[in-house]
């Protein structure tokens, strides 16, 4: 039987688009989350609302790896961010606010740009109650609630970074790194909004250990800028540190942080900690609209310790509880704050994909915060409180798919 060109050359392509197709993977992920939640004292009134993303932003996301030959691949992810009760965007209403990311990788790790998170909320936050550890989707007990004050360390995961040239190393034995860079973008001044970040663990059986260094040129634009599809040098020149516990100190020109963290698993229990020191450096060197109402200088210090345990009773319950404390030096006319939380939380699966969970969190302040005020309790993305107290709570459901 003799066939014509034309039908040779389809039988071609389909060979053809059979043989790229086998070499690639491309996966459609996500994660929903929403309940109830309660603050007792929103700026003096108790406030009850239905809210997506307590324990974990709720998100949706595609990924994918193309094989390219001798061990080397092409890697991309797309992952925006969103409202189930509202349906919006997230990350300020940007398509692909979480991340987005292209790259190579090998057998010695991965090279990527893009959106993405820096180094130090990559490796640290799974030391800490709220953070999310490396992975697709690692559960986080204690939500964005249980994040420090503000969430001024970035281990919940409040901040992500544009312009990103970032490596990610494999598990060398146990021992893994990763380095970040952030271009800023602005003409004719190379170092303004940039920042670079650098991290390393350990893990070996029962031991995980890690340390980290972050340093932000212009945090107020560069971390917290409002509008994240433009580049961090040309974000609105105004106030997006809003958190009295630091929105003072949104005019410093550098934001350096430490965090060194480690967890050990003992039969059903493991017992974790992290420290992180925060310095907001060089107090007046950002010019903007309200940065610097005080007229200070210097460095606004934070040093934060944490201890969490979780439990697993039996494999479908998890019990957990933490506690962290934040301590705040003084500056000018800012004679510095405290704040203690207690983070209490428990889940149920109902299968490998979908949960039940509650949280407790209960913060105090006390001294001079950011603003030159007495201190009042600020528990993350919840409404600051109007006194030095506040407790939050939550209940809902998590499904992962």
């Amino acid at each position: 039987m003799k066939y014509g060109m034309p039908a040779i050359a389809l039988a071609s392509c389909l060979v053809c688009g059979s043989a790229f197709a086998q070499s690639s993977n491309v996966r459609l992920y996500g994660l929903i989350d929403n309940g109830f939640v309660y603050n007792n004292n929103a700026k003096g009134a108790s406030q009850y609302q239905l809210a997506s993303g307590n324990l974990q932003g709720s998100r949706w996301g595609i990924a994918g790896t193309e094989d390219l030959g001798g061990g080397l691949s092409a890697v991309f992810r797309l992952e925006g961010g969103y409202s189930i009760d509202t349906g919006a965007l997230g990350q300020g209403g940007s398509l692909f606010g979480r991340r987005a990311t292209v790259g190579l990788a090998n057998r010695y790790g991965t090279f990527s740009l893009g959106r993405q998170y820096d180094a130090l909320t990559d490796y640290m936050a799974g030391y800490s109650a709220t953070g999310s550890a490396r992975g697709d989707v690692v559960k986080s007990w204690a939500g964005v609630y249980g994040a420090h004050p503000g969430d001024l360390d970035n281990l919940g995961g409040s901040n992500r970074t544009n312009n990103v040239v970032k490596y990610s190393s494999a598990n060398f034995n146990g021992l893994s790194f990763e380095s970040a860079y952030s271009f800023g973008n602005k003409a004719g001044d190379f170092s303004s909004s940039q920042s670079f970040s650098f991290a390393g663990a350990y893990r070996n059986g029962p031991l995980d250990a890690g340390v980290a260094y972050q340093n932000v040129r212009n945090p107020n634009y560069a971390n917290w800028g409002v509008n994240p599809s433009a580049n961090n040098a040309t974000s609105a020149s105004s106030l997006n540190m809003n958190s009295p516990v630091y929105s003072g100190f949104a005019s410093a020109k550098t934001m350096q942080v430490v965090a060194a963290g480690a967890a050990y698993q003992i039969g059903t229990v493991r017992i974790g900690g992290i420290y992180t020191n925060v310095e907001f450096q060089h107090l007046g060197g950002t010019p903007g609209n309200g940065l610097n109402p005080l007229k200070l200088a210097g460095t606004a210090v934070f040093n934060t310790y944490e201890l969490n345990v979780a439990w697993r009773p039996i494999p479908v319950v998890q019990l957990a509880l933490s506690y962290a404390l934040t301590r705040g030096n003084s500056v000018g006319s800012v004679s510095g704050a405290n704040y203690g939380q207690w983070n209490l939380g428990a889940d149920y699966a109902l299968s490998k994909r979908t949960d039940l969970y509650a949280v407790m969190v209960y913060q105090r302040a006390s001294g001079v915060d950011s603003t030159g005020k007495a201190a009042v309790a600020a528990v993350a993305n919840l409404t600051a409180s109007s006194t030095n107290s506040q407790v939050g709570a939550t209940v809902g459901i998590r499904h992962v798919f």
